[in-house]
Formats: C-alpha cells, structure tokens, sequence
C-alpha cells in the first residue's frame, strides 16, 4: 500500500533565470509535487486533522522559498524545496518538477525533475 500527496501545476511567485537578448523570457514557473507520506496518515478510522499529513504548511514554506529573491537556477529552488520537504518526517518519498513556459514561439514547457527516496530524505534531515 502507497499513499500519495499531490500537488500539480502550482505557479510559483518566483524571480528565476538569467536571459540575454532574444531570449525567450517565461511567462511563469511551476511546480509539480508529489509526496509519498504513510498510508496510516491516510487511510484513517475517524475525521481527524490530527490523524492526518497537513500540507499546507509546506506549501506556504515553498511559497516563501520561492518569494526569497532572485534565483539564477532551476536547480538551486528545488534543492531548497528538497530539503524544505526532509524536514517533514511524514514524507517518506519526494518526485518534483519545476517548469517554464513559454519555451519557444509561445509554447512548450521546461523543467528539471527531481525524486528523493526515503534514504535519500534523510541524508538531507541530516545535513
């Protein structure tokens, strides 16, 4: 059994990349989230907030992570998301992609995908 939190197509308030001329500048970026949490926190006997994973703590965490000035990569916003993530123990697994678009000629997106596993998130809770 496999539970899953999922968060999909979360325009970020975000400052990220570098462009020069003729460049094509994003209209806006992503993120995809999928978060592998415990099936006990679930599939629950009562309805109960204390029973369960409560995400929106994170979310507003990545909403500041990406309010927190300007990003030159990819890469470095989902590093911090990452970790952001390791600091819940509830998550026993992470799979995220930050995305831009427009790529070219007004289409197509762009993005880095990133999945941690529980070693993985621990790695991180210890660093």
């Amino acid at each position: 059994m496999q539970s899953t939190v999922e968060l999909t197509g979360l325009q970020l308030p975000v400052d990220l990349g570098i462009y020069g001329p003729g460049d094509v500048v994003p209209d806006a970026h992503f993120l995809d989230l999928t978060l592998i949490i415990n099936p006990a926190r679930v599939l629950v006997d009562r309805d109960d907030m204390a029973l369960v994973f409560d995400y929106d703590p994170l979310v507003r965490e990545i909403e500041t992570l990406a309010r927190d000035g300007h990003y030159q990569t990819q890469e470095w916003l989902m590093s911090r998301i990452a970790r952001a993530c390791s600091h819940y123990s509830e998550i026993e697994g992470v799979d995220m992609m930050v995305y831009k678009s427009p790529v070219l000629a007004g289409t197509g997106r762009l993005g880095m995908r990133l999945s941690l596993n529980l070693q993985e998130l621990r790695q991180l809770r210890g660093a």
